[in-house]
């Protein structure tokens, strides 16, 4: 019996230092008070940055992974996003973020108890594609068509683990002023009206009334938010900001502001009451009136303020691209350590995830990419990327079709080299050749299928 109780103590043991990774002599972009390290190396262990410094000792049978120097950050946020929500835009039958029951606006009903996180499928062909660039988590945003209250939304990781919502980040989502006035009466100001009236109903006691905005459910989610509770509201132009920003304090709510194009004019205010935007840094042609004032500077000025920033452009299938969005932002005067910060650490703390993402610090959850060159230069590329101490699989449905059928234009050129048909023509040349040069033994079959993951 203890023979057996030592042979099995000492597979644990074997199985804990197998799950143990040494990256080792990296930049490493800290996104904390450390800054950025040079030649430092970076612990993982079950599943947790356990160690950074330099010449750390990992145990005997690590895996040891030479950065020589190149860039490592956290995993970067992927933003507002359907991202296993939404499949193919066009076929309904895949689009699950949006909920709208038709009813006429005086039978109008708000639903803040849907909830999106319910139908998210870490299983969608948009997960790999998406996480092989270095996004590594993202944020579910719910969409009425009826209704200026969208729902419930939360953070997600993006490994494919079916239990993805990260615990804390649970947020209402809820659209105001020209967005949302096809949705009340056609005023803005029937917005608040109608936001007053589901307070009183989320505050009052028996059973919903005859022309209540709310069901029982949907009282007792609103009630929680009116109790400190995270509130998104889109809203663009600089008065409504304010408004919003005071109409949720006063009601007891924590406000985040989303879009905001004209939040640079009132930058010292949202400052002061400590109000974070959630921007797209590239928004600067004016799509609706409420968008009068937007600038490619937006995310610079609210910085310089002390605003507390993240970005978001709300795509799905391109938000893998978020971080051209900060260093678009480095082109128009926000310094690169806070552009890098509002695609990891800043989001993650507003979301309420700040503990366990966002920064590469002992006791953080693994979520790390090895980059090529500068993340932020889209000639740069995510060499190597880890989810909660996992090495993610390099490929999605994406690379697949393109390994198919570059496969078949390379064999094509090797027959007519054969064939003497042409001296060079099985060669490859130009700024992809290495990667076509990989691409050539890579294996071709079903793409997406994430290897099973360690929870957090």
């Amino acid at each position: 019996m203890k023979v057996a109780c030592l042979l099995l103590s000492l597979a644990a043991s074997h199985a804990a230092i197998a799950n143990e990774t040494l990256i080792r002599g990296a930049e490493v972009h800290t996104v904390a008070t450390q800054g950025t390290l040079k030649n430092t190396d970076v612990l993982l262990r079950n599943g947790k940055i356990v160690a950074v410094g330099a010449a750390l000792v990992p145990g005997r049978d690590a895996e040891i992974i030479e950065a020589n120097g190149r860039p490592l950050t956290p995993g970067l946020f992927a933003g507002l996003t359907t991202i296993g929500l939404e499949e193919v835009s066009g076929e309904s039958s895949t689009v699950d973020s949006r909920v709208g029951f038709s009813a006429p606006a005086w039978q109008q009903q708000w639903r803040p108890e849907f909830d999106v996180t319910l139908a998210y499928n870490p299983r969608s062909s948009v997960v790999p594609v998406t996480r092989i660039e270095g996004t590594t988590w993202a944020v579910l945003s719910p969409h009425s068509r009826d209704s200026i209250m969208s729902g419930e939304g939360a953070a997600v990781v993006l490994d494919g683990r079916m239990d993805a919502a990260l615990e804390g980040s649970r947020s209402l989502y809820v659209r105001l002023g020209a967005d949302g006035t096809s949705a009340s009466g056609g005023s803005r100001a029937a917005q608040y009206m109608l936001l007053e009236q589901a307070f009183r109903e989320a505050s009052s006691s028996g059973a919903p009334a005859a022309g209540s905005l709310l069901h029982a459910a949907g009282r007792t989610v609103l009630a929680h938010y009116l109790k400190g509770g995270r509130v998104l509201f889109d809203v663009e132009r600089a008065a409504d900001i304010l408004r919003v920003t005071r109409f949720a304090r006063a009601n007891g709510m924590r406000p985040v502001i989303v879009g905001g194009s004209e939040a640079w004019l009132v930058a010292a205010q949202l400052a002061r009451e400590d109000v974070p935007v959630i921007l797209d840094p590239l928004s600067d042609l004016p799509g609706t009136f409420d968008m009068l004032g937007a600038r490619l500077d937006n995310a610079a000025l609210l910085h310089s303020a002390g605003v507390r920033i993240a970005f978001s452009s709300g795509a799905t299938h391109n938000a893998r691209n978020v971080r051209q969005l900060a260093g678009n932002a480095v082109a128009h005067g926000l310094p690169w350590p806070a552009a890098l910060e509002a695609i990891t650490a800043a989001p993650a703390d507003i979301f309420g995830i700040g503990a366990i993402e966002g920064r590469i610090v002992p006791g953080q959850s693994a979520d790390l990419v090895l980059w090529s060159a500068d993340p932020l230069e889209i000639t740069s590329i995510a060499d190597r990327v880890w989810i909660a101490g996992r090495p993610v699989e390099m490929r999605s449905r994406q690379t697949e079709l393109r390994d198919r059928y570059l496969n078949r234009l390379k064999a094509a050129s090797r027959a007519d080299a054969t064939l003497g048909r042409g001296p060079d023509s099985a060669k490859l040349s130009g700024p992809n050749a290495a990667e076509l040069s990989r691409a050539d033994a890579a294996p071709v079959s079903h793409a997406g299928i994430p290897r099973p993951s360690a929870s957090r």
